[in-house]
């Protein structure tokens, strides 16, 4: 008998085109309809209702009741690490979308991954915390240095300690193939960013969009970012 964990049940619901298209609609951490998502997977509300549920029942989605409407989350950070990494693997391997939308490029530049910053812009961010000693890289392990939690009060990040998840976590962006910052750190960052009207987020899209104030703001803490475009926000 065979011991440890089944990744075959895993790997069976992410192989279904719609369902991976589902997935790939909540990746930026944002709670859509049973509706919503039956538009981002290709499919009819019974064919999307027969998804979510095999998606739920396999612990990738979470089902928020409000009223009479049903919301569907991500069930956790993990799962979307999950769908980061086998973007990666799909890229590296050659299997690509034969027709790439016009929004392509601009998640390339900077895009929300579940709740924290991707793309050339997130890339950058870590780069330039690691070089100012705020983060401290031991072969893709992270940790924040006492000087990145001075920075972290000083910029307005709460950091919550409480739960399981790590302060910082390296997290391998599919499009630059390098890491960008994940964890309760890169969350707080995110946030912060939104709040400061740096950035935001353009509906229905995982594309951040940097105002050109902001982004001179962001290269001004973080230094140059390659890539990134000034865009209207």
């Amino acid at each position: 008998m065979k011991l440890g964990p089944d990744i075959t049940r895993i790997a069976a619901l992410l192989g279904d085109p719609a369902r991976a298209n589902i997935l790939s609609a909540l990746m930026g951490g944002q709670a859509l309809t049973a509706g919503e998502l039956a538009r981002e997977g290709g499919v009819t509300p019974q064919t999307a209702s027969a998804h979510l549920a095999k998606l739920e029942a396999g612990g990738l989605l979470t089902r928020r009741r409000q009223g009479r409407h049903n919301y569907f989350v991500l069930a956790g950070h993990e799962v979307a690490a999950v769908m980061e990494q086998l973007a990666l693997l799909a890229g590296r391997a050659g299997h690509m979308r034969t027709r790439p939308g016009p929004r392509d490029p601009a998640l390339r530049r900077a895009r929300v991954c579940y709740d924290h910053l991707a793309g050339d812009a997130g890339v950058a961010m870590l780069d330039a915390l690691v070089a100012q000693g705020r983060i401290a890289d031991a072969a893709g392990s992270l940790v924040l240095t006492e000087a990145g939690r001075a920075f972290a009060r000083d910029f307005g990040v709460t950091l919550d300690e409480s739960g399981r998840r790590p302060l910082c976590k390296a997290c391998l962006d599919w499009s630059v193939r390098r890491n960008h910052l994940a964890g309760v750190m890169g969350a707080g960052l995110l946030t912060r960013i939104y709040a400061l009207g740096w950035a935001r987020r353009l509906d229905g899209t995982r594309v951040v969009a940097f105002s050109a104030p902001g982004l001179h703001s962001f290269e001004q803490t973080f230094g140059p970012v390659g890539g990134v475009e000034q865009a209207a926000a």
